[in-house]
C-alpha cells in the first residue's frame, strides 16, 4: 500500500514579512505606491490637520490614498471590507505599512475626498501625459448609469409623496385601532408587541417624508416641468438601464482616443445624457488649461458621442464653437447601407422567457398608402382614391401635402375600425406625405450633423468611438467591478467615480508608463 508524506491544514507558520518585498514592481500596487510618494501632491491634505500644537497624530494620506485605491481596484468599496482587507490581504498590509485604519476613519476620509480628488486625478493626467498615452487628437464621452445609496421607493413628485404620507397616516390609524381593540379584549402577547414596533416603523417614514416636504421645493428638469424627487437622496434620480429602473447616478467619462486614458470624468444625477455633453466638453477644455497641456484641446480634436447625447442643442453648440464633433441620433444605423439587410444585434428568441412577439400596427401606417408619381392622389389600402387637400403649415422646416378621402369611400368600408382611430366619430381618413426641407427655410444642426455623419469619413470616425470608450467601461464595471455607488449627494458620488477613473488610469501608467516610472520628481503645486 502507497505512503505519502503527513500533511496539516490545520497548522500555523510564522514567517518573517519584508513589507517592500511585497510591493513587487511591475504590478499595479507598485505603480500606486510610487505615483503617490514621487508624482501626486499631497500637500493639498495640511488644511485638513490642526494638530501641530496637541493632538493625536493623523494617518498620512498618502497611506489612505493607497489602500482605498488599491481596495477600489479589487472591486471593494465598503469601509469595513477595506478595513479586514488590511488585517487579512498581505499586499494591502504591506501599502498600509501595517497601520490598519479604522473603517470609520476610511470612510470619512472617502466621503471628504471632494475637495482634493480633482487635483490628485489631474497630477496623474500629467503623468500620463508625461508617458506620452495622451494623443489630443479623438475623445469620446460615454455614461454609465448606476444604483447609489438611495431607494427609488422613496422618490416621486411633491404631489406623491403627499399621497405617500396620506397612506402612512391610514396604516398608523387602522393599527391604533387594531391595538385599542386588543387593549380592550385584555389580549396581551407577541401580536401586541410585533403591532407596536409596526406603528414605530410606519410614524419614522411619516416623520420622514413631512420632514422633506417642509424643507424641499418641488424639483425641475431642464424642460422646467416637474421631475422625481428623492426623500433618502434628493440630488439623485430615477433611471431606466437594461436591467431595469435605478435610483442612483450616471458616470460619464471623456476618454482620449490614442491609449484610453479617462482625461474628465463627473457623476451627474440625470438620467437624460443630452444634457451632458457641453458640461463634459466644458470640464475637459478646463483640465487641460489648469495642466497647461493645450490653450483649447477641442479646436484641434475630434469629439464622437452617441445617440444620447443627440440633440438639436448639441449639433449647434458643436458648430458654433468649431467643434469636430459626430453625434449619432437613433436612426443612424437604419440610414447606413452597409446595415441595410442586417438582423438585430441581439436576435429574438419566440421560446426565451418572458420574450413578446412584435405587434403589428394596430391601425394602417402612412407606409400603407401609396402616393402617385405626379402627387395628385394617392391610394389607401381598400384600393379607394384618396384626393389632394392642399399643403399643410411647414412642420419643423418641411413641407408636406394632405390628401383626403370622400365621404362615401370612407362611409361602408370594411377597413374602417382599422384605417380610423376613432371610426365612431369620424367621417373620413386623412393622410400627410412629408416631401422635404420646405423652400427657404433654414438648415438644422441635426441635418447637418446627419449628412456630416452619413459620409464616409463621418462613418468612418464614429466607428473609431466603440473601440475607444467602450472598453474602458467593461475595465471599471467588469475589471474593478464598480457596481454601484456606496455614497449619497452628488459631491461625494462624483469623488467616488473618480476615484474608479483614477484607477483606471493608474492601470494604463502600470502597462504602458514605465519611463516615468523611474522619474521620481514630485510635483508641486503653486499658489
Amino acid at each position: 500500500m502507497a505512503r505519502y508524506k503527513h500533511y496539516d491544514y490545520g497548522q500555523m507558520k510564522m514567517l518573517p514579512v519584508s513589507y517592500e518585498r511585497q510591493i513587487l514592481p511591475g504590478t499595479f500596487e507598485h505603480t500606486l505606491s510610487f505615483l503617490i510618494d514621487h508624482k501626486i501632491d499631497l500637500t493639498i491634505f495640511e488644511d485638513r490637520y490642526q494638530n501641530d500644537d496637541g493632538g493625536a497624530p493623523a494617518y498620512d494620506p498618502a497611506i489612505l490614498l493607497k489602500i482605498i485605491l488599491f481596495a477600489y481596484s479589487k472591486g471593494i468599496i465598503h469601509s469595513r471590507k477595506i478595513e479586514a482587507l488590511c488585517r487579512e490581504n498581505v499586499v494591502c498590509m504591506a501599502l498600509s505599512a501595517d497601520t490598519a485604519p479604522h473603517f470609520t476613519t476610511i470612510a470619512d476620509f472617502v466621503s471628504s475626498l471632494s475637495a482634493e480628488i480633482t487635483r490628485i486625478f489631474r497630477d496623474v493626467l500629467l503623468v500620463c501625459d508625461e508617458a506620452g498615452l495622451i494623443g489630443k487628437e479623438m475623445f469620446a464621452v460615454h455614461g454609465v448609469k448606476l444604483p447609489s445609496n438611495a431607494s427609488k421607493e422613496w422618490s416621486g413628485t411633491k404631489a406623491d409623496l403627499k399621497k405617500k404620507a396620506r397612506k402612512l397616516e391610514r396604516g398608523i390609524e387602522h393599527l391604533l385601532k387594531k391595538h385599542r381593540e386588543c387593549d380592550r379584549s385584555s389580549d396581551e402577547g407577541s401580536m401586541n408587541a410585533a403591532r407596536e414596533k409596526h406603528i414605530e416603523t410606519l410614524a419614522k417614514a411619516l416623520s420622514k417624508v413631512e420632514r422633506f416636504l417642509a424643507k424641499h421645493d418641488e424639483k425641475l428638469g431642464r424642460s422646467g416641468k416637474p421631475i422625481q424627487s428623492n426623500v433618502t437622496d434628493n440630488e439623485s434620480a430615477k433611471m431606466p438601464t437594461s436591467k431595469g429602473v435605478v435610483q442612483g447616478y450616471n458616470g460619464v467619462a471623456m476618454v482620449d482616443a490614442k491609449a484610453q486614458v479617462i482625461v474628465h470624468a463627473e457623476a451627474h444625477g440625470e438620467g437624460q445624457e443630452n444634457g451632458l455633453l457641453q458640461p463634459m466638453i466644458e470640464g475637459t477644455r478646463e483640465t487641460f488649461n489648469e495642466l497647461e497641456l493645450s490653450d483649447d484641446v477641442m479646436q484641434k480634436a475630434k469629439l464622437t458621442a452617441d445617440a444620447g447625447y443627440s440633440s438639436e442643442a448639441n449639433a449647434t453648440y458643436l458648430f458654433d464653437h468649431g467643434i469636430d464633433g459626430y453625434v449619432a441620433n437613433t436612426m443612424y444605423r437604419k440610414r447606413d447601407p452597409r446595415f441595410k439587410d442586417a438582423e438585430r444585434h441581439v436576435p429574438r428568441k419566440p421560446d426565451a422567457p418572458f420574450s413578446k412577439p412584435k405587434k403589428a400596427p394596430a391601425h394602417f401606417q402612412n407606409s400603407d398608402f401609396k402616393l402617385a408619381d405626379d402627387h395628385s392622389h394617392c391610394i389607401c389600402p381598400a384600393g379607394k382614391r384618396l384626393y389632394r387637400g392642399g399643403t399643410l403649415p411647414d412642420y419643423q422646416g418641411l413641407s408636406s401635402i394632405r390628401f383626403r378621402a370622400p365621404k362615401l369611400a370612407c362611409r361602408h368600408c370594411p377597413l374602417r375600425t382599422k384605417c380610423l382611430r376613432h371610426p365612431e366619430r369620424t367621417p373620413v381618413r386623412q393622410v400627410a406625405f412629408f416631401l422635404g426641407r420646405a423652400i427657404g427655410a433654414p438648415e438644422k444642426s441635426m441635418d447637418r450633423m446627419k449628412r456630416k455623419i452619413d459620409t464616409d469619413e463621418g462613418r468612418h470616425q464614429y466607428s473609431r468611438r466603440l473601440g475607444t470608450v467602450e472598453p474602458v467601461f467593461a475595465n471599471i464595471r467588469h475589471t474593478h467591478r464598480l457596481s454601484r455607488f456606496s455614497l449619497r449627494t452628488r459631491t461625494k458620488v462624483n469623488a467616488q467615480w473618480l476615484l474608479f477613473c483614477l484607477v483606471h488610469n493608474i492601470g494604463k501608467v502600470q502597462r504602458y508608463g514605465s519611463r516615468v516610472m523611474t522619474k521620481t520628481r514630485k510635483r508641486r503645486r503653486t499658489a
